[in-house]
Order: structure tokens, then sequence, then C-alpha cells
């Protein structure tokens, strides 16, 4: 049985309120951007976007989600920012990452390394999400994203064709690019080798960290905001004669907020976006039911996660498996505390937490609770970005497995408690991409919190 879902009642957009970030861009928001008519995706507020000033952000009233960041009119240095980084990802493909000696022994790890060993120790699932989200992912995002910003930065008049699309697929790709997460991965791999054996980091590693904090740079140089103004329609309702489009997005009923690019379409027929071209629905289909059931999945699946073990550990023949959990101990012995901290956080804290925040969340939207929304609209946010980062175990036993394999001196393999943790985090985040943070504000039947 689903949950009640009231219609949301129909708001005046409001003037939203801008916050200054502090930094000083010299160039002014398009002019575009004034009197915009939005709906904010976390709450469905529709609201009025007013015009900023230089290093300004603007926020929703309700929710306080940024629907405008302070990088507001910037093309040319994150396109800068992307080609560099792409181009710094080639010799990290080509070299190698990291090099391993021990009895004399020398081993050689590259990008694509962890992905094939993983594969080769009979793990071919590990293997494609290793490959798909550390390097081919992260290629196609930094391609697609550097082709928009480039087209946008010739400036042409007219349509640009195809643009809207590409510019969504970034957005749906951006949480499984998980490049910094492999480059944390790697450092708890080399502390983790550097006890047992002599451990150098190759010029793909160098590549690998200049690149990863190349494109953290550009993303956040990168506005949003201005990428969708430039893109037609620039005009979010379709007004009546003498009406502007916030007095006509106002007066009409059948409004539908696009939540990848917040264009609010004064057609009720439209079935996609007319900027973007993706699916429109006045609400996620099926939203609480689809996220139940994968939260329930996630439930069963975390328990062998942590209990059965994520690799095994041969050396003279004795095997030495290791769960989660006693890969933490392990590094608290050998004094490596903040790893220690980070795996722990990132493979035991966050996915509990993430599993826990959606569960709260459901049962409020079935309690209809008025309780805490703004609260539950953050922790949303949180899990959204946060959720990638659990992944920092399955990349480093997949480093493990490709540079410690030394015969019968010393190998490691990957175990099946580390398939069942990868399913845990790849379940939540499927969950938190289909739940619906609007339905938190449905709920109560009433349109403030």
């Amino acid at each position: 049985m689903s949950p009640p879902h009231p219609p949301a009642e129909r708001e005046a957009p409001e003037e939203i309120s801008l916050t200054t970030s502090g930094n000083d861009y010299r160039q002014p928001r398009r002019e575009i951007s004034r009197g915009l008519a939005v709906a904010c995706p976390d709450c469905g507020l529709l609201q009025r976007l007013p015009a900023a000033q230089p290093g300004e952000i603007a926020e929703c009233r309700r929710c306080t989600r940024v629907l405008a960041g302070a990088a507001t009119g910037r093309v040319d240095l994150p396109l800068a920012l992307c080609a560099a980084a792409l181009l710094l990802l080639v010799p990290a493909a080509i070299a190698p990452l990291m090099s391993v000696s021990t009895y004399g022994a020398h081993h050689n790890s590259g990008l694509s390394s962890s992905a094939q060993a993983i594969w080769a120790d009979g793990f071919p699932s590990l293997g494609l999400l290793i490959g798909s989200c550390g390097i081919g992912l992260p290629v196609a995002y930094l391609v697609l994203v550097t082709w928009v910003l480039a087209v946008l930065h010739r400036r042409q008049t007219g349509p640009r064709p195809g643009i809207g699309s590409v510019f969504r697929w970034t957005k749906h790709l951006r949480p499984w690019v998980m490049l910094e997460v492999y480059l944390v991965g790697c450092f708890v791999a080399y502390s983790r080798i550097n006890v047992v054996a002599s451990v150098d980091v190759g010029l793909g590693g160098w590549c690998l960290l200049a690149s990863t904090l190349v494109m953290l740079l550009a993303l956040t140089q990168l506005d949003e905001r201005t990428v969708w103004e430039a893109i037609p329609p620039y005009i979010s309702a379709r007004p009546g004669a003498g009406e502007s489009p916030v007095t006509s997005a106002v007066a009409d009923a059948a409004l539908v907020a696009c939540t990848v690019c917040d264009l609010v379409v004064h057609d009720k027929s439209r079935t996609h976006c007319p900027r973007c071209h993706a699916r429109m629905h006045h609400r996620k289909p099926d939203s609480w039911r689809r996220t139940t059931a994968l939260v329930i999945a996630g439930y069963l699946l975390y328990i062998p996660a942590n209990t059965l073990p994520v690799l095994t550990i041969v050396r003279f023949g004795h095997e030495d498996p290791n769960t989660i959990l006693s890969g933490v101990f392990e590094l608290i012995d050998n004094d490596l505390w903040p790893l220690a901290v980070i795996v722990f956080t990132a493979s035991v804290v966050l996915p509990l937490t993430k599993l826990c925040g959606l569960t709260w969340m459901l049962v409020g939207i079935r309690q209809r609770s008025a309780h805490r929304l703004v609260a539950r609209t953050r922790l949303y946010r949180m899990i959204d970005v946060v959720g990638r980062w659990s992944n920092i175990d399955v990349f480093m036993v997949g480093l493990l497995v490709a540079l410690l394999q030394f015969g019968a001196v010393t190998s490691v393999h990957a175990g099946n408690g580390l398939v069942a943790f990868a399913a845990v985090v790849v379940i939540t985040m499927i969950a938190t991409s289909c739940f619906d943070a609007r339905l938190m504000w449905d709920a109560p039947g009433r349109a403030d919190g």
C-alpha cells in the first residue's frame, strides 16, 4: 500500500534570499535570471530567483537548498580546469600508479589493473564497478562537461541541439564519478602495503592526484545555473498576453517543475522538459515503494557485508581473512589512526546512516509528519553527496589484489563480503536517487514546514 500523497498546495513565487559567499567575482549574473521562476527540487516551493550581485548565492527560502552558486557567469575557468583534468587522466591511465617490491620480486599497478585483477580473481561484478566508477565514467563525465562548456564559450546565437540533454547526463553521472574516492582508496592501500613491503608512487599516481584535485577545483567554479540559463528556452513558464512569466505561473495549476534543470513548464501535456529533455512528472513515479524496497534490501545485505571477509591475505600458505572491522583494527595497530577513522566512517557509519536516514524519511511520509522537515531535507542532501564515499574499501581491496600477488610468499584475494558491501553502496545510492524529497513536504497536507 502506497502512502497518501495529497496534492501540493500552489503558492505564489517568493523572492528568495541571497547570501554573500565571500568570493569576489567580477562577472555579473546574466540579465536572464532576473525574475526567473524556479521550483526547488528538494521541497517543491515555487519562487522567483532575483538578480544576484557578484559573490552571492541564492538559497531556497524554505529548505535552504542552494539554487544558484557564487561562481555565476563563469565558463572559461571551469572549461580550462576540466580540460586540464581530462588531459592529466591520460598519463594516469597509462603510467604505473604504484610499484611494490618484496623478497626480490617487483609488481606494478596501473589505473585499470585493480579492475582487471579483481575480475580475474573471480569477481567480475566488482571489476566492472571499479572499472566504470574509477575510470570509464570519470572520463565520460569530463568529456561531456568540457564539450558543453566549450559550446557555451563560443557564444553561438540560436539553438544548440543536444546541449541540454548532454548536460543532463553529466548530472546523472556525477554521483558515479568516484575519482576522488579511488584516490583515497589508493592512500589506504599504500599505507597498508607500506607496513609489509616497499611501495613507491609512480608517475600515474601523481597524475591521478593532480587530475582529481583539478577536477574538484573545476566543480567549485562551475555554476549549473549559469549553464542552464544559457540553454533555451530561457523563460520558465509560458505567459499569457500582458502577463509576466511569474504571474502566469502562479495562476496556472498545471505547472510541472523539472527536477534536473529546475525549469517550470506551463504545459501539463508535456512529457519531456523542453530544455534538458528529461521525463517530467509532478512527483517521481512510485518513489515511496521503490525506495522502501531498496532500503530493505540494503539492511539485509548490510549484515553479510560486515561479517563476511572482504579480503583474504595468504602468507606462506597461511590464510588470514579480514572483515571491514578487522581492517580498521589493523590500521589502528599500525598507528594509522586517521586512516582508521576514515575507513570506519566511510565503510561502517555512512552505509548505516544512509539506511537509517532514508528509513526516517519514509516513515515520516507514511505518518504525514511535519516534524523537522528542514532537518530531514538537509540529511537527504548530505546522504546524496557522501553516498559514493563508502566505496573506499572496494577500491582499496582492488589495489591490494592487483599489487600483492607474489605466489606462495604473499597473495591477496577478494572475499564474498566485499560483494555484499559493494551491493549495499550501490543499492543505497540508487535508493537516494529514487527518493523524492518533495514528498516529505507534501505529506503533512500543507506547504510550509
